[in-house]
């Protein structure tokens, strides 16, 4: 499990023309910080630093690279700065928006908006704690989901992979919409002479694919990762591991489970993108779209189910009250780190 063992840059610090505030959130490869722009705006600027490859004590503001890890962390600084470049392109009101990036300190900075809001992740904790048997409805996640897809296409157009995708790196603003955030995986592997870095993965989330060397990733990649996700979301935690799943599936007989209070209809979708197999999963994003709109019509599980249900359903009509209410309420004073996977990093 990969951690951020560095110390952060000190409060009040002047940066490529940012101050920083405070430290928001941090991980195995980077710290995010909360910072103001030169017009008192804030924005998110997110600073690139492996902790299993540099050291940097209090006090400091460049880390210390040891030689023997030099190489890989140029090769990991390249693939950070043009990644924010790449996505520096994007202008999608569901990708977070780069607005800036910037060398310092032998390292590189991510400027990015700042957004009000919380993760995906922190609601499904929230209501995980209630013991309901329906985490999240089944019209918000396809609401939610559909929205999620439309960023992630936007993202594959610009020949880059997320690799990362999870409900901590799905961003809700104050108005419900969301935000793919933490692009930290993100390779632009749809090039064929692009680096290949072996990504940083999540258990749970993470495809097949990305526990092995010397395999391609694609879209099918992310689109495991995005199953993964819609399932987290509706049994409050991820799925079997995959590298687990070759000698013992246990996801037929969760999907059983989840088809009692889901409709078969997404609960078949989500099976479908978690296939082991890349080959047998949707190929691109536009295909599970396409799947996805196709339930639109499609009643919730609860309008098939026997009648001693229908307590249960208006416990749900309830329960997606309250999802609403709480999604406006969040504030993004502080963006909080993973709490359902912490990342890890493929040795």
């Amino acid at each position: 499990m990969a951690t951020q063992t560095n110390a952060p840059l000190p409060e009040g610090l002047e940066l490529g023309g940012y101050r920083i505030v405070r430290k928001i959130a941090s991980g195995g490869f980077s710290i995010v910080y909360l910072a103001e722009d030169g017009d008192g705006e804030y924005v998110a600027v997110k600073e690139y630093l492996p902790s299993s490859l540099v050291k940097r004590d209090s006090g400091e503001l460049a880390p210390v690279v040891a030689s023997d890890n030099l190489i890989t962390y140029r090769n990991g600084l390249k693939c950070f700065f043009e990644e924010g470049r790449a996505l520096a392109r994007i202008l999608h009101p569901n990708v977070v928006r780069v607005v800036n990036f910037f060398r310092a300190y032998d390292t590189v900075y991510m400027v990015m908006a700042y957004e009000q809001g919380r993760t995906l992740q922190d609601i499904v904790l929230r209501y995980r704690a209630r013991n309901q048997k329906v985490i999240v409805p089944e019209r918000h996640i396809r609401r939610i989901f559909a929205q999620v897809m439309n960023g992630l296409r936007e993202v594959h157009a610009n020949r880059l992979l997320h690799l990362d995708l999870k409900p901590a790196n799905v961003y809700l603003r104050s108005d419900g919409t969301p935000m793919l955030l933490d692009f930290g995986a993100a390779r632009q592997t749809l090039t064929a002479d692009a680096p290949k870095l072996f990504p940083m993965y999540t258990p749970g989330f993470a495809a097949p694919e990305l526990y092995k060397r010397n395999h391609e990733f694609g879209p099918w990649t992310d689109i495991y990762c995005l199953g993964a996700s819609m399932l987290a979301c509706m049994v409050g935690q991820p799925p079997q591991p995959a590298d687990q799943r070759a000698t013992n599936d246990r996801m037929p007989a969760q999907f059983e489970v989840l088809a009692q209070h889901y409709s078969s209809a997404l609960v078949d979708l989500v099976a479908w993108c978690l296939k082991v197999d890349p080959l047998a999963r949707p190929q691109s994003v536009f295909a599970v779209q396409r799947a996805l709109r196709g339930l639109t019509a499609a009643p919730d599980a609860a309008s098939d189910a026997a009648p001693a249900a229908v307590a249960g359903s208006r416990e749900r009509s309830k329960f997606g009250r309250i999802f609403d209410s709480m999604t406006r309420r969040f504030s993004a004073r502080q963006i909080e780190p993973d709490a359902i996977a912490a990342p890890t990093v493929a040795e």
